[in-house]
């Protein structure tokens, strides 16, 4: 909740005076708290996953957000998002739903993102990694997770193929057309027709041209995690919706609102509670508070 706004409540609800900054204080103060504690491998402050067994699937998937840092400018926050194949529920037809899940986030880089996160994959077996194209995922996976399964999200897959055939086909029914079939192939483990078409197709432009290399590239390169038929033949997950969805609920919604300016501690603070809050692990977070009491 925005400070003023939590001010106002602690005001109606209980009668209580307390300034916007106090609170903002107090929660920059607990809040930067964990970060130390998960370093230094304090299992009693680090989320688990309740409803994971020892066959349970869980799901890994990593993303990266801007945020407005004071005098600093734009500055990346990575979150990380696990969750069991068991917590995926279908709601609808095509809709699907996760109930629980743990989150970790970092206002920085790379290299102090990943060791923060791996603390909370140790004792999970069977780890499904889900990404799009961004190397530093893929790298961090092939190195420390080997024997995990990795998949391509597949609409990030798909974009390729529309990227190009934007360029390409100025009717829409006839670019429609063909991004549906090419999208089919994908599904169906066809993936060396695909770039064989691409190979073929004579681009009309230099927009084209530049697109179906990509394209080409892409694919190559990332041809062992797009086995979507496979994946799905065994129940997984193809798509890296749920982490692009906890940076709308879990981060964005509270630190990218209209004119906000963080400072870097204060970000990072209230980033690490909300992903407590929504991990389902706030009596950690009010243990740690009790514990300085």
């Amino acid at each position: 909740m925005v400070y003023d706004e939590a001010c106002e409540l602690f005001d109606g609800l209980m009668g209580l005076e307390i300034s916007a900054p106090q609170i903002q204080r107090v929660c920059t103060h607990y809040g930067n708290t964990i970060d130390p504690l998960v370093k230094a491998n304090c299992e009693p402050v680090i989320p688990a996953l309740e409803a994971a067994k020892d066959e349970d699937k869980v799901y890994v998937m990593v993303d990266g957000s801007m945020i407005y840092i004071r005098d600093e400018g734009w500055r990346e926050l990575k979150l990380g998002r696990l969750f069991c194949q068991s917590q995926v529920v279908n709601i609808q037809a095509n809709r699907r739903q996760v109930m629980d899940s743990v989150y970790v986030s970092h206002l920085g880089s790379v290299e102090e993102f990943f060791p923060k996160f791996e603390r909370h994959l140790v004792g999970y077996s069977n780890k499904i990694i889900i990404g799009d194209g961004a190397k530093w995922i893929w790298n961090w996976a092939d190195d420390n997770y080997p024997g995990a399964i990795q998949i391509l999200d597949f609409y990030h897959a798909k974009e390729k193929l529309v990227l190009f055939a934007r360029h390409q086909y100025k009717q829409e029914g006839t670019r429609l057309s063909w991004i549906e079939e090419q999208s089919e192939k994908l599904l169906d483990n066809r993936l060396e027709e695909v770039i064989s078409t691409l190979k073929s197709c004579r681009a009309r432009n230099g927009e084209a041209k530049v697109a179906k290399q990509k394209a080409i590239e892409y694919y190559i390169e990332h041809d062992d995690r797009m086995q979507y038929k496979t994946y799905r033949q065994q129940g997984l997950m193809i798509g890296s919706g749920p982490i692009e969805a906890a940076h709308r609920s879990v981060i964005q919604q509270r630190l990218k609102l209209s004119g906000q300016k963080w400072s870097l501690p204060g970000a990072q603070a209230v980033a690490n509670l909300r992903c407590y809050k929504h991990s389902g692990a706030w009596n950690i977070v009010k243990n740690i508070i009790a514990a300085a009491a």
